[in-house]
């Protein structure tokens, strides 16, 4: 099992405050048998740029894994980052290295409003002239902003990933509609989208089982197959 979306990374962003923290963290997603985990700090290109979001990631990272260095069993971490959309991002150079590492697959972070055309062709010229693979981060927290239903439908159209929040699955005001958007996208992929132990823990374990639960074997077999491609070298 794979968890897509995580702050996990120590003193980075708004998620992990420690070394401590980001160990119990990853021992509680080993508790839950998720074998790799894709670290994704948040990046915001209105308050950093690339070269030093990449140095202070590699430096939380080692800090990581010299705390974890004697634990054979711990989850394989992959790095990457959680990236805001930005006005022009479609032009930006360098993305390629904020992707999930070993792949072309970025996860991006859409903005909270009402999707318009230089939103959407920004999104399509980052798969068409950059050559990489978008992955929506939490497309459960997009829909309500959507009130023009073909905004949606046009960025579905393109050949992207979207990821889920475990935890809407978990929320009975939210899981009709998470499972309608399990129904209706079929490249989906889960994460925890954790920041800590308290308030947002790792719960990948839970919302899976739900999803079994709810929309059966089969389906989260094909989540996790997909998962599985995506990290493929």
């Amino acid at each position: 099992m794979i968890d897509f979306h995580s702050h996990i990374l120590p003193k980075i962003d708004d998620g992990s405050h420690s070394v401590q923290e980001s160990v119990e963290m990853i021992y509680r997603e080993s508790e839950q048998a998720i074998k790799c985990i894709v670290a994704t700090p948040h990046f915001y290109a209105s308050k950093d740029s690339i070269e030093p979001f990449l140095e202070r990631r590699n430096n939380s990272l080692q800090q990581l894994q010299e705390a974890l260095q004697d634990d054979e069993c711990a989850p394989r971490l992959y790095i990457g980052a959680e990236v805001a959309y930005f006005s022009g991002m479609g032009k930006a150079d360098l993305l390629h290295h904020l992707c999930i590492e070993g792949t072309s697959v970025l996860l991006l972070e859409m903005p909270f409003c009402q999707w318009d055309t230089e939103i959407l062709k920004d999104v399509e010229r980052i798969v068409e002239k950059q050559k990489l693979t978008v992955m929506l981060a939490h497309i459960e927290r997009y829909v309500e902003f959507q009130k023009k239903r073909e905004a949606w439908n046009e960025i579905f159209q393109m050949p992207l990933y979207s990821q889920m929040n475990a935890g809407c699955f978990l929320n009975w005001k939210k899981r009709r509609m998470a499972f309608r958007l399990l129904k209706e996208i079929p490249d989906i992929v889960l994460g925890s989208d954790c920041h800590n132990l308290s308030q947002r823990p790792p719960n990948l374990l839970e919302g899976r089982t739900v999803i079994r639960q709810r929309a059966g074997e089969a389906r989260l077999a094909a989540v996790d197959e997909l998962g599985e491609r995506i990290l493929q070298p």
